[in-house]
């Protein structure tokens, strides 16, 4: 029996003052028109901390080191497969957020913690209402499968 890898990402929480950067995904035909936390896929032989710090600066130009990131939680949802998201937050970095691939994003903005937008990537809202880690969240299932 094939097991192939599980779709493995990771998104960054930055808050500064109460308030959450964000992003409006556009033209990726994933999600579009919601928002999320910076983030992306774990590439092979990529450590998760890696991909967030990579993924950081390639979307916002936030350069983070990987000994500022600390663990929040996890999501295991059932999406179009079986996917592992991790969150992690970012205690500090450096430079001010740009929106730096327009052809996936079209907005880049600090929202209150308090008034998240209503339009958002759903396992993204529940991670962000799950509040300090660690936690572990399951979506999109239903049911407990069998052993076998």
């Amino acid at each position: 029996m094939s097991h192939p890898g599980i779709p493995t990402g990771v998104h960054v929480l930055c808050e500064a003052a109460g308030r959450v950067l964000l992003m409006r995904r556009a033209g990726t035909g994933f999600f579009d028109g919601l928002y999320s936390l910076p983030g992306g896929h774990v590439e092979p032989g990529e450590s998760v901390l890696h991909a967030a710090a990579r993924e950081l600066w390639e979307e916002t130009g936030l350069q983070v080191a990987a000994d500022a990131l600390e663990w929040l939680g996890v999501v295991h949802r059932l999406s179009d497969t079986n996917r592992i998201d991790f969150f992690v937050r970012a205690r500090k970095w450096v430079g001010e957020a740009t929106l730096r691939e327009p052809d996936k994003c079209d907005q880049l903005q600090w929202f209150e913690r308090a008034r998240l937008p209503a339009a958002m990537v759903p396992y993204v809202r529940t991670a962000l209402e799950a509040g300090e880690g660690p936690w572990m969240r399951e979506l999109g299932w239903t049911g407990v499968g069998r052993c076998s």
